[in-house]
């Protein structure tokens, strides 16, 4: 049962990340194909906006599988989730061009992306709450790395898959229908996850507040009204992780593309490295946090933001393929420190009655807020400065806020997720299962 848990937590991730990961691999071809332009910089703004637009709708869809997940459970929402999540990445393999039908070539992808954006607003929270409700406590965080490394997994396939795709076809061929491959890779990934999640129970701990009828009759309420520090705290952590994983995993591919002379199969030659070395520290990571403790992994690693980001871009700008690897590993083993333990907080930090709408709450705004805007605003930063330095200024001054936040958050290490139920006393939205008419 643990196995199909972490496979089931996994391949929705998976298939999640990898069409965020395509879009943004292939984003100087999105720009051609979808937003032509005479300047080059205004196609890229669109295409980085389109991509940042769908964010949009994350916390909305947060909120709404959030809700579904703490009344219903979170085995039945995750199957819903991934169905719509795999079909809408599936369409946009479909969609007709801007040479093809004008502007509502671009009006439709908007649209897709953001039917994509609110079903994946209830996908990272719910699969946290997934797998580490279902994990052995002292282990929790070393089940729960299934969840960023999934994530990273993806990357590194859509970087792979267009890496191959570039060098075996020719430009014409990819720009026609080459690029559409990515993401129809979707369609048969998502009915993998269908069958996985369908044939998994729901947690113990959803399960125990379901049998002591204590299930929230009104989880959005519940949350505002008894966990609003711990979400601005945990926000305050997760601009970090969400800038950070997009400069590295999306912006900075397209950045050496536009930037640096190289081409494009060495610089995601040199991405997909260095999103290998984040899988592996992930793993180092989450068996430090089960021995020591969450909160030491990630000061550390907001700390290592806010010292090595900008020494990592001056290293990249040496355009070598050494400098852009050695960059990039540089972000990559800071990232893994918040990665590692990003799911944790999102279950560990709030009770298990609202525990699937708080978690999805705070990590959706972050990704809203920072992590979808990251590369619209790192390609802003650079074309009003001219600096190339500009985006890892921009990460810094977030690093540093985290760190103040992180400072703030208590250790969650030994938190019992069967019993912290009880710690607070059921609220008047506390009612039995079969009252709730909210």
């Amino acid at each position: 049962m643990l196995r199909r848990v972490v496979a089931g937590g996994g391949i929705g991730n998976f298939v999640e990340w990898f069409d965020y990961a395509v879009y943004g691999y292939l984003a100087t071809t999105i720009a051609t194909v979808f937003f032509p332009s005479d300047n080059r910089a205004v196609s890229m703004l669109a295409t980085f906006a389109a991509f940042g637009v769908s964010f949009l709708l994350r916390p909305l869809g947060g909120l709404f599988f959030g809700k579904l997940g703490d009344r219903v459970g979170r085995q039945h929402t995750l199957v819903t989730v991934i169905v719509m999540m795999s079909a809408s990445t599936f369409v946009i393999g479909l969609l007709p061009t801007h040479g093809q039908i004008g502007f509502l070539a671009p009006v439709l992808l908007v649209l897709v992306r953001c039917i994509q954006g609110f079903s994946a607003g209830g996908e990272y929270a719910g699969a946290s709450s997934f797998v580490i409700e279902h994990a052995p406590a002292n282990k929790r965080a070393t089940y729960a790395s299934v969840l960023p490394m999934s994530t990273t997994l993806a990357f590194i396939a859509a970087a792979g898959l267009t890496a191959l795709l570039t060098s075996s076809l020719s430009e014409p061929d990819f720009t026609s229908w080459g690029w559409r491959l990515p993401f129809l890779i979707a369609g048969p990934l998502g009915l993998i996850g269908l069958f996985i999640r369908r044939n998994v129970e729901d947690t113990p701990a959803f399960r125990k507040v379901q049998s002591e009828g204590k299930v929230a009759g009104a989880p959005l309420k519940e949350t505002l009204r008894t966990q609003r520090k711990p979400i601005l705290l945990l926000l305050g952590f997760l601009m970090t992780n969400s800038v950070g994983y997009y400069m590295l995993a999306t912006y900075l591919p397209s950045y050496f593309q536009e930037r640096v002379d190289l081409s494009s199969g060495t610089t995601l030659f040199t991405n997909m490295a260095a999103l290998l070395l984040l899988v592996v520290f992930i793993a180092v990571f989450a068996v430090l946090a089960d021995r020591i403790g969450r909160k030491p992994i990630m000061l550390g690693s907001c700390i290592a933001f806010v010292v090595l980001t900008i020494p990592a871009f001056l290293l990249a700008q040496q355009e070598s393929v050494a400098a852009l690897l050695g960059a990039q590993a540089i972000l990559a083993v800071a990232q893994a420190g918040t990665s590692a333990v990003t799911s944790l907080l999102l279950v560990e930090m709030f009770p298990t009655r609202v525990r699937y709408t708080s978690a999805s709450v705070s990590y959706n705004l972050a990704y809203m807020l920072f992590g979808g805007t990251a590369p619209f605003v790192a390609t802003l930063l650079v074309s009003q400065t001219g600096s190339g330095l500009a985006p890892a200024v921009y990460i810094t001054v977030i690093a540093i806020i985290s760190v103040i936040a992180v400072m703030q958050i208590k250790e969650t290490k030994d938190v019992s997720l069967l019993t912290d139920t009880d710690v607070q006393k059921p609220s008047p939205a506390a009612v039995p299962v079969a009252q709730q008419v909210d």
